[in-house]
């Protein structure tokens, strides 16, 4: 291997003890990695170094014994990662590389080449193709740029210009595909999108990388879908860094900033746009390649000759002046060029048409003139038979961006599919369809500007159009929808809704989209994302009470409908309110298939759980990502995704003002002390403060930040007014700037008494700062509280807070919330919250030691930073928290939302109602029909009974002797004397025999070398069983106290058991969450439950197996852990499964004929289940 030049080795010797006392070594590796210098292998044996200086002592030493390459990549990793002033000490001895791009470029016409672009989804070259080399090789300049560092390539111009063509064409070549992107190319049609379906994109893209991954390395496994835009963009990065390093990604078609700032992900990107400026909107480096309007004449002329099979040179003067006409341009001259190789003599008919033809313009979003595409478009259906003219027409009614296979046309136009395959295949050559042949079967679809040609000419009939492919689907498919799965499936399920809005069938889109059955069907073929968009889209056409129940249905069990195996939608939708539409639906459907045998759970003291919200507002449309309140407590302002910025009471919410506030979303909005003001601040970089009373703006801030303003908050008082700003661009505004983070700083928080500011950034940091010298006072490292994942990820600290004497201060990170002593600096306390879930936002009360928290998974929790406890719940938003916030009294408490809302809460009702919760050891007594519950709360004990006289009397006898913690006990009956003695099991191994009269020790049986977890007898007292952390279970004789069976097979702590009542059977169940069925009488194992549907994210049973009852028939076995489950013996497979609103099950009570089922969560709910009949 070449080694580094002398200079460049000597200045790394020079600066090494300046880069290892501030680098960290894992933000730089990711970098390195992805170009090629570092090694897996190389990056765990730093990453295995104790300390980061030791990591970054590792790094260094590593790059002395590599080449000038690796030298340019540190160098290049510094500058990304903002060591400025670092890469400035290596920049003079930086070693001098030969320009690849001066190398000669290749046909691309190799076997290699082609795998490579078939496998990334790369499209091949149009049947009639003509080279564009000048404009090919500028891509490739520009793409050979890349070669160093992650970047931008952007190919701009008009639609129908060729850009994805050209695109494609340019990286159809070896040297630049070995030498640059030996990772691959990767391809992404993107298009007009919504956040739901680039959502999809990314998931498809994501599911594609994993599964060519898995190919090649059969050890990595796939993972769940991505549930979130933040979550696909990461899980993105992660693969396009990691998993292959150097490759090309290419984005197709990109419309909006929005959605490319998914992909700013630090690779190299090459995309193809109408808009120049938009990768404006992303970092990294940038170049541009333009593309005129029109090909040159003798590139027009040349497709022409191949469409007839000529020479441009003896083609007719017409031909000229047909190019002349279409401006050159590829699209138009490939339409024409199409019906002039069936009708070779049309020269002058089809220029005569394109010159009288005088067809109305296509109005646009956008400038662009597509009257020549109207003429062609216009003079290549006339040539179709009148049969075929109307079954193109028919293809109106298709989607942007959305391709369909031949079957769904078979039932559109209810013909054959062979058939239809002819009739697609005389349009694919006239150019009036595409196909991707890279699918089996094909997919056919219309390009964007023959779309809208269609749509325009068939202005008046779109809905009968729309109506027509609603009746041909009943008609097809009268006996129910399509489940295959298959291209054609996916379309239905996709698109039928939208079918049926342009059709203006509302009844019928009710009908459908108010069916459990739908629902049910649609969430297991699709997922619940696609659903949950159905409901948002046509929310202004459907019933709003209805729509709420199925939507809030849908956002509360997404996560369940996500799992594999499917979960029983009927089940959870049992879960429901007894008002929901969703629960009258499921409990008819439950009735009906109970009478077939069927098993389902009716939650019947869920109406308990109400809704705590006081108000619910809908002040945009679309996501809010602020809202606070005035000081006086009277007023809320909000902002979000619609750009504007909007006033309301906070009693009523009766809009008071509306203001058209940014360019671009608006991020942050807060009222001054005295509320006569109010700032924003937004993703187009600007600042602004507006006057609340007239809603005019007073001042704008537009050069103080270079990118994005994350958050913005005045002083607490009015003292000295000041108003701080923070941003992506790394610093943070009051009257001065201030430096002194390394990534994006998310939020800024006066302390109550303007002395400090807190700061909290992505670079896992939360900085104090004194207002009057802006001087840094205080940084406490946030990343340090995740020693297990710092190193893997990022840790972002999203947001801070005062409490409200100004002595402690609490941020956000990750999945918890610490609390800082703000004069030492020491963490006080720390929250963590569920794994899956990130904090989004916290805000302390000012008036209690309560702090308000809101989470990723729709919910709002409310603790107390004294006693350490969570004390509610606040249930009822349908998508992400953004943010929450304390009245200046305290006496409410807002949050905000994806879901288009902000809520307004009692912060004592609240408080107090869900305070009262119950801890999970609880006692139930049935007793002809009524159920008493006695749970203990965490401060007092409740007692639910439809019967209060409770008496017991007696003595107390102390049992002593087992040397640690008692586990639990239980009766045995003993033959045949009939003597009923007590058995207790502990963590030391021992199983004792009392005596329950003289509280004497009668056996003392040492059963395990672990702790005994749990004991059960069997019905005729002959035998008990007896399980262990040392994975083993046993069975014991109550006459000779010996040990009869040795069961062992777990793979975990067995924590739990339970005679059949016939004695045949026993069951265990352990850690794992895998459940044992065991013959008795010769110990053999009769069946494992569930051993094949294990999901990769969880345990067999979402946690321990912690409780086991067989029913009086000894046929079905109930279970608990994470949820509740119900078996059948005999099977051992699942009948049914009850997901509690919180997890970790400790026990369940049953009633002795099996019909009712009482438990308590880990959050303190209590379920009482009963048998639908």
């Amino acid at each position: 291997m070449a080694m580094m030049e002398e200079g460049a080795r000597s200045c790394l010797l020079q600066s090494r003890s300046s880069l290892e006392q501030d680098i960290r070594a894992s933000y730089l590796m990711d970098h390195m990695i992805s170009d090629g210098v570092l090694t897996g292998d190389e990056e765990d044996r730093i990453r295995s170094k104790p300390t980061r200086k030791e990591q970054a002592a590792a790094l260094l030493e590593l790059l002395l014994r590599k080449d000038n390459q690796a030298y340019i990549s540190f160098y290049n990793a510094l500058v990304r990662e903002s060591y400025g002033d670092l890469a400035s000490l290596l920049h003079n001895s930086l070693p001098l590389v030969s320009p690849e791009a001066e190398k000669s470029f290749s046909d691309g016409g190799t076997r290699y080449v082609q795998a490579v672009l078939s496998e990334g989804g790369v499209p091949q070259r149009p049947v009639v193709f003509v080279s564009r080399p000048a404009l090919v090789n500028r891509v490739r300049e520009k793409l050979y740029r890349l070669q160093k560092e992650p970047g931008w390539v952007t190919v701009f111009g008009m639609a129908g210009s060729g850009k994805s063509v050209l695109a494609a064409e340019a990286v159809r070549d070896h040297a630049l595909i070995t030498e640059c992107f030996p990772g691959g190319v990767h391809w992404l049609s993107v298009g007009q999108l919504d956040r739901s379906d680039l959502l999809v994109r990314i998931q498809s893209l994501c599911f594609r990388l994993e599964q060519q991954s898995q190919e090649k390395d059969p050890s990595s496994s796939l993972h769940r879908p991505p549930g979130s835009l933040e979550e696909a963009k990461e899980r993105l990065r992660f693969l396009m860094l990691r998993r292959y390093p150097r490759s090309l990604l290419i984005l197709d078609d990109i419309w909006d900033s929005s959605v490319l700032k998914a992909f700013d992900i630090q690779c190299r990107v090459l995309l193809t746009t109408r808009d120049r400026s938009l990768a404006d909107c992303v970092s990294g480096s940038k170049s541009e390649v333009a593309v005129e309007s029109g090909l040159e004449e003798d590139q027009a002329l040349e497709i022409l000759a191949l469409y007839v099979n000529g020479k441009p040179q003896r083609l007719p003067e017409q031909a000229r002046s047909i190019v002349r006409e279409c401006k050159g341009s590829p699209l138009v001259v490939s339409l024409i060029g199409a019906l002039l190789r069936e009708f070779p003599d049309r020269w002058a008919y089809y220029l005569h048409t394109l010159q009288q033809k005088k067809f109305k313009r296509i109005r646009k979003s956008s400038s662009y003139d597509y009257d020549a595409l109207d003429q062609a478009m216009a003079a290549s259906i006339q040539v179709l038979s009148e049969e075929h003219r109307e079954l193109y027409i028919d293809l109106t009614v298709l989607e942007k961006d959305v391709k369909v296979p031949a079957k769904v046309l078979s039932v559109l136009w209810d013909l054959e599919p062979e058939e239809v395959e002819d009739v697609l295949q005389d349009f694919v050559n006239k150019s009036l369809l595409f196909r991707d042949c890279h699918h089996r079967p094909y997919l056919y679809y219309l390009h964007d500007l023959q779309l809208d040609f269609l749509a325009e000419m068939n202005r008046s009939g779109l809905e009968s159009l729309h109506t027509k492919v609603v009746c041909q689907y009943q008609q097809r498919y009268s006996q129910g929808p399509p489940t295959s799965g298959d291209e054609e499936c996916l379309y239905w399920f996709r698109f039928l809704t939208y079918h049926m809005a342009k059709a203006n069938l509302t009844q019928e889109l009710c009908s459908l989209m108010f069916s459990l059955d739908w629902v049910r069907t649609k969430a297991q073929i699709m997922g619940p994302a696609h659903l949950i968009n159905d409901y948002v889209e046509y929310g202004t056409i459907l019933d709003k009470e209805v729509r709420g129940h199925f939507q809030e249905f849908l956002s509360l069990n997404g996560h369940q409908l996500e799992q594999r195996p499917f979960p029983d939608v009927v089940q959870l939708a049992l879960s429901q309110p007894d008002s929901s539409e969703v629960y009258r639906q499921a409990l008819l459907q439950a009735q009906e298939r109970a009478t077939r045998g069927g098993l389902y759970l009716d939650w019947v003291n869920k109406s308990s759980l109400k809704s705590l919200s006081r108000l619910v507002v809908q002040p945009h449309q679309g996501s809010i990502y602020s809202a606070c309140f005035s000081h006086d407590g009277t007023k809320i302002a909000s902002c979000g995704s619609s750009k504007t910025l909007r006033v309301f009471k906070s009693t009523s919410g009766e809009k008071l003002l509306e203001i058209q506030a940014h360019d671009d979303e608006v991020l942050c909005c807060a009222f001054s002390p005295d509320d006569h003001l109010l700032a924003t601040c937004s993703s187009d970089r600007k600042v602004k403060v507006w006057n609340v009373e007239r809603g005019t703006l007073m001042r704008m801030f537009e050069d103080e930040h270079e990118e994005q303003v994350n958050h913005c908050q005045f002083t607490n008082t009015l003292r000295r007014l000041l108003l701080a700003t923070c941003s992506n661009d790394k610093f943070m505004n009051t009257k001065n700037t201030m430096f002194g983070h390394l990534e994006p700083v998310n939020h800024c928080c006066f302390s109550p008494d303007d002395a400090y500011l807190s700061t909290s950034s992505s670079d896992g940091t939360l900085k104090l700062w004194e207002v009057s010298s802006a001087n840094e006072w205080k940084s406490i490292d946030v990343a340090d509280m995740f020693p297990e994942q710092r190193e893997q990820t990022e840790v972002m600290v999203k947001c801070s807070t005062w409490s409200a004497d100004g002595r402690t201060i609490i941020c956000a990170a990750r999945n918890a919330v610490f609390v800082f002593d703000v004069e030492t600096a020491a963490m006080l306390l720390e929250i963590r919250t569920s794994r899956l879930s990130t904090v989004q936002y916290c805000h302390a009360c000012p008036s209690s030691n309560l702090v308000a928290i809101a989470l990723s998974h729709y919910a709002v929790e409310l603790w107390d930073i004294e006693t350490s406890k969570k004390m509610a719940d606040c249930s009822g938003h349908l998508s992400w928290v953004h943010g929450v916030q304390f009245s200046p009294d305290g006496s409410l408490l807002l949050s905000c939302s994806d879901d288009q809302t902000v809520r307004v809460w009692e912060t004592k009702k609240v408080h107090t109602s869900s305070a009262v919760c119950l801890k999970r050891d609880s006692d139930v007594l049935f007793n002809n029909g009524d159920i008493t519950v006695r749970g203990l709360g965490w401060r007092h004990t409740h007692i639910h009974t439809h019967n209060d006289a409770l008496q017991m009397t007696g003595e107390c006898v102390v049992l002593e002797g087992h040397k640690e913690q008692v586990r639990c006990f239980s009766l045995l009956t003993t033959t045949p004397s009939s003597e009923t003695h007590l058995l207790s099991w502990s963590f030391d191994g021992t199983i004792k025999v009392w005596d329950m009269s003289s509280g004497e020790l009668l056996q003392d049986l040492v059963c395990h070398q672990g702790a005994v977890l749990a004991c059960d007898v069997s019905p005729d007292g002959q035998l008990f069983a007896t399980t262990s952390a040392d994975k083993t279970a046993k069975v014991w004789s109550s006459a000779s106290w010996e040990c009869v069976r040795l069961l062992d097979g777990h793979q975990d702590c067995v924590r739990s058991c339970r005679f059949s009542w016939n004695g045949r059977r026993l069951a265990t169940g352990d850690d794992n969450g895998e459940i044992r069925l065991w013959n008795v009488k010769d110990g053999t194992l009769l069946k494992i439950c569930s051993r094949d549907n294990k999901d990769a994210m969880d345990s067999l049973h979402g946690g321990w197996v912690t409780d086991l009852h067989f029913s009086p028939d000894n046929t079905v076995l109930l279970s608990t852990g994470g949820y509740i489950k119900w078996w059948n013996v005999e099977k051992g497979e699942a009948l049914q499964t009850f997901y509690p609103t919180g997890a970790n099950l400790k026990r369940i009570h049953v009633s002795p004929d099996f019909s009712t089922f009482v438990t308590i969560d880990n959050i303190g709910i209590l379920y009482i289940l009963k048998k639908v009949e």
